[in-house]
């Protein structure tokens, strides 16, 4: 910028230049502050699923270690065969131009001991409790992931918009009306001089 000619052409350039970082300036601070909001507004139910998450969480492991202390690890393997396939169906979607996705269907994670296909006998309390505790705790993690996602994605979105705003701000708009400046100035005394080299030409003139 500060090698930039100082021709009306170039102050031009620069004054449109500065007027649509100006104009940026505001467009991602709008977006940022929208951003904002619409995390303050996941905030609370993403708190009350990973609560929810945290207290399933320490239901099942104690089961399973209860399990694994009666059974083993074979026993409890054994106990899980064969082993679950779950099909969920996902649908692509956007929020402020962040691609993002949600769950569209999914099958019920939590069946009765009967659609599991395990002799009570043979389960154990402990078993039965674990395989509970672990399919709720499924259920819980899939419910939360498109949410956990679009947070992710909205705080790395927020993060790169407060970085543009911050380069805007604070390097090129200061820059270009340095240079906006610098350019009036310099053809403002260019335009004096100028003015009075032709008074000085029309004094000779008449003098003469």
């Amino acid at each position: 910028m500060e090698r930039t000619p100082s021709t009306r052409m170039n102050l031009l350039r620069a004054a449109r230049r500065l007027d649509r970082v100006t104009h940026g300036v505001g467009l991602l601070r709008r977006k940022r502050e929208a951003l904002v909001a619409e995390l303050f507004g996941m905030a609370r139910p993403a708190a009350d699923a990973r609560a929810a998450i945290a207290t399933a969480a320490a239901r099942a492991y104690p089961a399973l270690l209860a399990a694994l202390g009666l059974h083993g690890g074979a026993g409890v393997r054994a106990i899980g065969w064969p082993a679950r396939d779950l099909t969920v169906e996902l649908e692509p979607g956007a929020v402020w131009g962040i691609a993002v996705s949600r769950i569209t269907a999914r099958p019920p994670l939590v069946r009765t001991l009967a659609a599991r296909g395990a002799a009570p006998g043979l389960t154990g309390p402990g078993a039965a409790a674990a395989t509970v505790g672990f399919e709720r705790l499924a259920d819980l993690l899939l419910d939360a992931a498109p949410r956990e996602m679009l947070i992710r994605r909205l705080g790395e979105a927020l993060a790169q918009t407060s970085r543009q705003v911050n380069t805007l701000e604070r390097r090129l708009a200061p820059a270009l009306r340095a240079a906006v400046t610098g350019m009036r100035r310099t053809l403002d005394e260019r335009e004096r001089e100028e003015r009075l080299r032709l008074k000085h030409l029309k004094s000779s003139r008449d003098r003469g």
